[in-house]
């Protein structure tokens, strides 16, 4: 309340594509929960061109860039607005965060939960509904009392009794049945014709009405936390409250709205009883396993993601999804529909990234500080395209508590870059340090290998680890990765949150790197992928930095998948290197010494990698695990495949409730939780270390 001051200026408004950005004078009207615009200060006397209730509004900051906010009210309407500078942004969007606070719950504190009452679906659609006749000059307090009993003021509410709930979620079960039935009968109607199921009209009409039917279910909950509340200070020690849990969700929905009548357990595929009793994880071994390469093949699997016929098909399935969303909403725990998602899991996604071991591998070879710094840069930016399968943006599987990932890379050793004169320093180098045991047999082969592992290692929230090295050039990364994913209207917005190290173990040198968000845009038609952020490369031994710009398509005009960049060395803030191009076609690299190097990312040679079979991987490994998932969605059977990854999701979620309930915690395998990230159980400079350690012990 300290912070309820009305404030007032100029702020620019986004009217429509023609019109486009004008200055209007707003106002924040805090002991109306208002927000009120006009032309001008001049004309604030007069009646308001516009005015939103914050009451259940959402205020939220823009991606685009720092000075765009959006406020987007309960009624649906929304503003976009956009401050003169960071600083003006972030002083009207708190104010305007504070405000919405206040009187979205007042609300809750001003209005009592509805008394029990007959309830008739067929007399809400009577044009004589308070509900249906609101005035535009109600405010939500006033909205919200409609229909409710006339309570005489001063007489304490009445505290609502537990059948009375019961008897809402009847009603609310009653309404489900109808809007399943209102889905089915236009399901039904002939694919051409006068009135067809694929109606644009007909299409919304199932969004909305699921919308509504979500909107009820949040109604609902609403109602049980009040009541709780009501009840808390009577209630004897140790009784727990059991919640009526919305019935209603989109996994029942999934087909055109429809609910999914799966047959009964005895006549599911083998191939889904078996996924849902596989065991628990921590029951398994947690012990991690080493994996010899020499047991896995060449990867022939090359599913590319370039078919347009099931997003266009289930057009209106996404109408259905955008129905239930909100823009800023967290899409960490919302089902999608199968036929978004890629044939991998995200565990091999981060895999594919290193399909370029060879400037992986190079970057050691760097004779200076500077050169190695921009071998990386140079290995950094071109791992991106290879990352993604084909031009439309679909999402990999979310990987299950405990899954991993395990595959191997060779590159011939006269495929690496070296330069004049580094070779045979590098080598000696490298021959310098005694290797492992299990390494030592190695010493003589012509080929380098590149070892990658990768685990999920949280579900909630989803966290992943991932960690590659070489140990011949005894070189290594680490890195811990938070996929946090927002809904932003129509695109999804996807950041990396977490942090990689890279250890070159022959310079005693570390890089620390960060990962750019991503977007998939255009999401009702063919959905696209673009990067976007700035990320930092910084090695504290050497003093040289990178900083790297993904630069998003602005509203008019611009490249698509726009990067910049520069090297400096920090003592001295000079600039060694600069970069520009798209991240997903060329390259230009442009040094200090005024030469330019250009890399074609759409010609640059891919190293496949090598995997164990499937008949050799553990049970939770991603391949193994989501097998019968990847089969039917190349067979393009989409029920099929969703009901594969709906047993699987169900079983990690029994696990997990089992795990609550007897307070076991989750065991990880491969990597441990040091500070804010995870590390690798077995990094390859502590086996470096403590071989150095052993020899100078012997001498």
């Amino acid at each position: 309340s300290d912070h309820m001051e009305n404030i007032c200026g100029y702020l620019m408004k986004y009217t429509n594509l023609v019109t486009g950005w004008q200055y209007r004078f707003f106002v924040l009207n805090n002991d109306a929960g208002l927000l009120e615009y006009f032309v001008n200060e001049q004309s604030r006397h007069l009646k308001p061109r516009g005015t939103l209730q914050l009451a259940g509004a959402v205020i939220s900051p823009s991606d685009e860039d720092s000075h765009t906010f959006t406020v987007n009210a309960a009624s649906g309407e929304q503003y976009k607005l956009r401050a003169t500078d960071a600083k003006e942004r972030q002083h009207w969007v708190s104010r305007l965060q504070i405000c919405t606070q206040h009187h979205t719950e007042a609300i809750g504190k001003n209005n009592p939960p509805l008394k029990s009452r007959s309830f008739s679906l067929a007399s809400q659609g009577s044009a004589s509904s308070p509900g249906v006749q609101r005035r535009p000059s109600q405010n939500a307090v006033s909205f919200f009392n409609v229909g409710h009993h006339r309570l005489s003021t001063g007489k304490r509410v009445p505290i609502m009794q537990p059948d009375h709930l019961v008897d809402v979620r009847e009603m609310m079960s009653q309404a489900e049945g109808q809007q399943r039935d209102l889905i089915r009968s236009i399901e039904c109607l002939p694919v051409s014709g006068h009135l067809t199921s694929l109606d644009q009209d007909l299409l919304m009409l199932k969004a909305t009405s699921m919308a509504t039917m979500n909107c009820l279910n949040d109604c609902f909950h609403i109602l049980q936390l009040q009541h709780a509340s009501q009840q808390k200070g009577s209630l004897p020690a140790g009784t727990t409250i059991n919640w009526l849990e919305p019935k209603i969700s989109l996994a029942n929905h999934f087909k055109n709205g429809a609910a999914q009548n799966f047959p009964a357990e005895i006549n599911k595929p083998a191939s889904v009883r078996e996924e849902q009793s596989v065991a628990e994880p921590c029951q398994l071994t947690r012990e991690p396993e080493e994996i010899n390469p020499d047991e896995e093949l060449e990867d022939i699997c090359d599913d590319k993601e370039d078919d347009l016929g099931a997003v266009e098909e289930q057009r209106s399935v996404i109408l259905h999804l955008l129905s239930q969303l909100k823009l800023g909403m967290d899409l960490t725990r919302v089902v999608l529909p199968t036929f978004i998602l890629e044939k991998r899991s995200l565990l091999e996604m981060y895999a594919d990234f290193m399909s370029h071991p060879d400037l992986f591998i190079a970057i050691t070879n760097g004779t200076t500080p500077e050169e190695r710094m921009i071998r990386f840069v140079e290995y950094y930016l071109t791992s991106f395209h290879e990352g993604r399968k084909g031009a439309i943006a679909k999402k990999p599987y979310n990987p299950i508590i405990g899954e991993t990932f395990h595959c191997s890379w060779r590159m011939p050793k006269s495929d690496i870059a070296t330069d004049a004169g580094s070779n045979s320093s590098a080598h000696s180098a490298s021959e310098s340090v005694t290797l492992p045991k299990d390494l030592e047999g190695q010493k003589e082969l012509d080929y380098y290998t590149v070892k990658f592992v990768a685990e999920q290692v949280s579900h909630h929230p989803p966290v992943s680890g991932f960690y590659a090295e070489c140990a011949e050039r005894k070189m290594c990364v680490n890195a811990h990765v938070w996929t946090k994913s927002k809904f932003l209207g129509m695109s999804i917005g996807v950041t990396m949150v977490g942090e990689g190290l890279l250890s070159l173990l022959e310079h005693g040198e570390e890089y620390t790197f960060s990962l750019p968000c991503a977007y998939a845009r255009s999401i009702l038609t063919v959905p696209w992928v673009e990067l976007g952020g700035k990320v930092n490369i910084n090695c504290a031994k050497t003093g040289y930095s990178a900083s790297i710009n993904f630069h998003t398509k602005p509203f008019y005009g611009g490249k698509l998948h726009r990067v910049t960049g520069e090297v400096k060395q920090n003592m001295t803030n000079t600039v060694v290197c600069r970069v520009q191009g798209e991240w997903n076609s060329v390259l230009e690299f442009t040094y200090s010494n005024g030469e330019t190097k250009y890399v074609d990312l759409t010609k640059l040679s891919v190293t496949r990698k090598r995997v164990r079979p499937l008949e050799k991987q553990g049970p939770f490994e991603s391949r193994r695990l989501w097998q019968h998932v990847t089969e039917s969605l190349r067979d393009g059977d989409i029920d099929k495949a969703t009901e594969h990854k709906r047993a699987l999701e169900e079983r990690q979620r029994n696990e997990e409730r089992l795990r609550a309930e007897t307070e076991t915690p989750w065991c990880t395998k491969y990597f441990l939780k040091e500070g804010d990230g995870w590390v690798y159980h077995k990094p390859l400079w502590k086996t470096v270390s403590a071989v150095q350690t052993q020899q100078t012990d012997t001498n």
